[in-house]
């Protein structure tokens, strides 16, 4: 991402809408893996460490990020109680292989080029019976300024994702949309920024209280739902992955 994005990151993932609501869809999936409570869990592209505290309540957490300012926020902010080391996918991961019995790719894997190879290399990381958590941003139409803005290099759909996934020798044991109650709202905000040719989202900033609060609340009641069903269509991807034996 650019330096801008991580600036921007840092001051809103705490309070937005959409990071909170995102970290309540999360919760809900980790808890019905099940996961034993010494769980071993990387973050890929951990940024400036939001989401690292919700991890740790599956259990130890490591991070991954090859921006050197993300990396030194998110240890200021998180008092350096995390292990996050500097890296790149695919090729400059600093992990010993069988590391981690969960790695999580938390709107990441729409950065790197080359994601079949990195989710390829993932499978030395994991130990027998691992498995792999991903979000990455929904539909390659609603693809906008904003998207430029953080590096996107795609978007997804269920069936680009499940693609990548089985390329890279995984199968998939649940794919779902989500962030769907809002998903016409953020239609209908990429539209007008398409009309009025705003390089970037209108809804960026963290809104005012109010609507910060009535957003969120509208995305978290998404999470009850998505712990035991799927949803059609949304803003974003969520899968599981296994690796094939």
């Amino acid at each position: 991402m650019s330096p801008e994005a991580y600036l921007e990151m840092a001051e809103t993932e705490l309070e937005h809408w959409w990071f909170r609501g995102r970290r309540d869809v999360l919760c809900s999936i980790l808890r019905q893996l099940a996961l034993a409570p010494q769980t071993r869990v990387l973050e890929v592209g951990s940024g400036t460490g939001g989401n690292l505290d919700l991890l740790a309540e599956f259990g130890s957490v490591s991070g991954l990020e090859m921006d050197a300012n993300a990396l030194a926020m998110s240890v200021e902010r998180t008092r350096g109680c995390f292990d996050i080391r500097r890296g790149r996918c695919p090729d400059d991961i600093p992990f010993h292989d069988g590391a981690f019995d969960l790695i999580c790719f938390l709107d990441c894997l729409e950065h790197i080029s080359d994601d079949v190879g990195t989710l390829k290399r993932m499978h030395a990381l994991l130990a027998p019976g691992g498995s792999i958590v991903l979000t990455v941003p929904a539909y390659q139409w609603l693809w906008s300024g904003h998207d430029e803005f953080l590096h996107h290099r795609r978007r997804y759909d269920r069936a680009s994702l499940t693609r990548c996934a089985q390329a890279a020798g995984y199968r998939i044991e649940r794919i779902t949309y989500f962030n769907t109650l809002l998903f016409p709202l953020a239609v209908a905000v990429r539209l007008c920024d398409r009309l009025r040719r705003r390089g970037r989202s209108s809804g960026d900033a963290v809104p005012a209280e109010p609507l910060n609060a009535a957003l969120y609340g509208i995305f978290k009641s998404e999470s009850s739902w998505l712990a035991h069903h799927g949803l059609p269509f949304g803003v974003s991807l969520l899968a599981v992955l296994k690796a094939d034996s």
